[in-house]
């Protein structure tokens, strides 16, 4: 007798890519700056995903929508919730903004999930974690991905905090790494203050320490996260000992650069300075639930032609990397070159990213 006799399917809704309500449920002071925050859906959701990939938080602060991404610190071996790990940035206006104001009971909408940094698409025996500060969510992810599923993966979890009182995770990682023999926990401090005992590794993760704490390193699959210095001295590393950085991989989410921030008016501005370009060479771009369009010049993403009109596409990363600003193309084709924040699912049914998404002729937009 086929053992499938004796499983029920599962009828529980399953999320996608796209954007959900969910309610935040608890929040955690994980150290004194840093807080996780965790999200259920109202009605019973399991929300899969791959450890390392992140969620866009879609918030109104001081009266202005404002996007935001945050990578997913939990693992899908627990379903039903999901959380984010916050650190508190002087200035920063969500950070501060998420500490201070969000609390149990409040509903958000968020998109995603998506993301290329994760631990499923590139599978490996063995495998090196490398994270500084609140880069540590991504890969903390993975190890408790791995460690709830008893996952045949050799881990060596390489964590660089400011001080000791810094350590994001630290009472948790130290159990995962008392409970499995494949779980390896290395953790280095740049200093640590008065009255501070700290008997690890100080200072600044080099080659030396990295020949102590994995020797193999040129062997594993290394997965990077942490403030751009920190990743850009890594790859330096890993780039003078010869390894192969194919194998290498990295947190690419980060602050929308200056050059995608153009707003309307500065639109407007290009607009005005630029050569005249022929009407005939010109691209139609319509949106067709607004009953808007306009023609723009090759080159130009369907979300430039989208502000010119007035339009507020959604955008958090303006890179391709976040998929907030994904839109159905109804008709005509574009050049699109995302970094991950668009399934081939999503593509296959016309989806589009506008902020990368360069029409080839005259393109339809159902927004």
């Amino acid at each position: 007798m086929s053992t499938n006799n004796f499983l029920n399917p599962v009828n529980t809704q399953t999320w996608a890519n796209g954007r959900h309500l969910v309610r935040c449920v608890k929040a955690i002071q994980e150290t004194w700056d840093v807080r996780t925050f965790c999200f259920m859906a109202d009605a019973p959701i399991m929300f899969f995903f791959k450890p390392g990939q992140f969620v866009t938080l879609e918030l109104e602060i001081d009266g202005q929508p404002i996007m935001r991404s945050y990578t997913i610190s939990s693992s899908p071996s627990v379903p039903y919730s999901f959380s984010i790990t916050i650190k508190r940035v002087p200035g920063g206006k969500v950070s501060n903004w998420l500490h201070d104001n969000l609390k149990e009971g409040d509903q958000v909408p968020v998109h995603g999930p998506v993301g290329n940094f994760n631990a499923i698409d590139f599978p490996a025996e063995k495998v090196l974690f490398l994270s500084g500060g609140v880069g540590i969510t991504p890969v903390m992810s993975m190890s408790r991905w791995f460690f709830d599923t008893n996952a045949n993966v050799d881990m060596v979890f390489v964590h660089s905090a400011r001080t000791p009182k810094d350590i994001i995770y630290h009472r948790e990682l130290e159990h995962m790494n008392s409970r499995i023999n494949n779980f390896k926990l290395y953790l280095v401090c740049e200093k640590y203050e008065m009255g501070e005992s700290w008997a690890g590794y100080r200072g600044f993760l080099n080659k030396a320490m990295l020949q102590l704490m994995a020797p193999d390193y040129l062997e594993r699959e290394v997965f990077c996260c942490g403030p751009t210095p920190y990743m850009h001295a890594v790859k330096r590393l890993l780039e003078a000992e010869g390894y192969d950085m194919s194998r290498y991989h990295e947190e690419a989410f980060g602050p929308t650069p200056p050059e995608v921030r153009a707003d309307v008016k500065e639109l407007a501005a290009e607009a005005a300075e630029a050569p005249a370009v022929p009407l005939a060479d010109q691209n139609l771009v319509e949106f067709c639930e607004t009953g808007k369009s306009i023609r723009v010049a090759p080159g130009e993403t369907v979300h430039a032609a989208a502000a010119q009109l007035g339009l507020h596409i959604p955008k958090a990363c303006g890179m391709g990397i976040c998929g907030t600003c994904k839109v159905m193309k109804r008709s005509g084709e574009v050049e699109m070159e995302h970094n991950g924040g668009i399934t081939d699912e999503d593509v296959a049914e016309g989806y589009i990213l506008s902020c990368c998404s360069v029409p080839k002729g005259d393109v339809v937009i159902e927004y």
